[in-house]
């Protein structure tokens, strides 16, 4: 009879979460931004820019392990941002500590039809990169986490430009443009799906879809735009690993 008291494995615990099973405990981890307040981030932050880390797979890998080093978390998440793909889709993209900055912001069909369903191990190969060297490192007992924004919340950032309160751009956009502005949710997900399956196939043993404006949408607008771009992603790289939403 197996031993029914054996302690599962970080990644055991952690992928039974994700199917919903009963656990001993709930497995925990640190999202990149927990580890900005770690000295030693502060320090590899002091030397680099923020991209820089983001592109440059030693910095990436060595910022993805620190909380893994100091508390023993159950997994590891990439460290990247979730702009990422937009600079990769064709937009310039700038990101400092006061923000994103997108000079060229897609308020047009034109601006929609210029956005590129790009190749991530040609345009983002730092990334697929970063999680295979993390993967090697922490080897089969401990989960690594890729992850991407939502479509409508990547459409925040691309209509707006940058942060603002309300949206008000999007909104609009969305409101007197709705078969355009679904195109644009359309072509974000069509983007979406290569890119998480890249991070997968290079050993990503879960992704998560960061929403982080959903709350910006009444609930029928949630419905109608943004959950059937979601629900594409999801279809698209479903039965490869599990999606963690938030």
């Amino acid at each position: 009879m197996a031993d029914e008291t054996k302690e599962k494995s970080r990644k055991e615990l952690f992928l039974g979460a994700c199917r919903g099973e009963e656990l001993p405990r709930v497995p925990v981890w640190m999202m990149r931004q927990a580890g900005r307040y770690l000295p030693e981030y502060r320090e590899v932050r002091a030397k680099h820019s923020f991209l820089q880390v983001c592109k440059t797979p030693d910095l990436a890998v060595e910022v993805s392990l620190q909380p893994l080093r100091r508390v023993g978390v159950d997994a590891v998440i990439v460290f990247s941002d979730i702009l990422i793909p937009v600079e990769a889709m064709g937009l310039p993209l700038e990101l400092g500590d006061t923000g994103p900055n997108l000079p060229e912001p897609v308020r047009s069909a034109s601006a929609i039809a210029r956005l590129e369903i790009f190749d991530p191990e040609e345009r983002t190969k730092f990334l697929p990169e970063a999680i295979r060297r993390i993967a090697r490192e922490v080897g089969l007992e401990v989960p690594v986490l890729g992850f991407a924004a939502a479509p409508w919340t990547l459409a925040c950032y691309m209509v707006e430009g940058k942060t603002r309160e309300g949206f008000l751009a999007t909104k609009s956009f969305l409101y007197h443009e709705p078969k355009l502005f679904r195109q644009l949710l359309h072509t974000i997900a069509l983007a979406t799906i290569p890119y998480l399956r890249a991070q997968i196939a290079a050993g990503a043993a879960a992704v998560q879809l960061f929403d982080t404006w959903c709350g910006e949408l009444h609930l029928p607008d949630y419905e109608d735009f943004a959950l059937p771009a979601v629900q594409a992603v999801i279809s698209g790289i479903a039965g490869r690993a599990p999606v963690i939403t938030r």
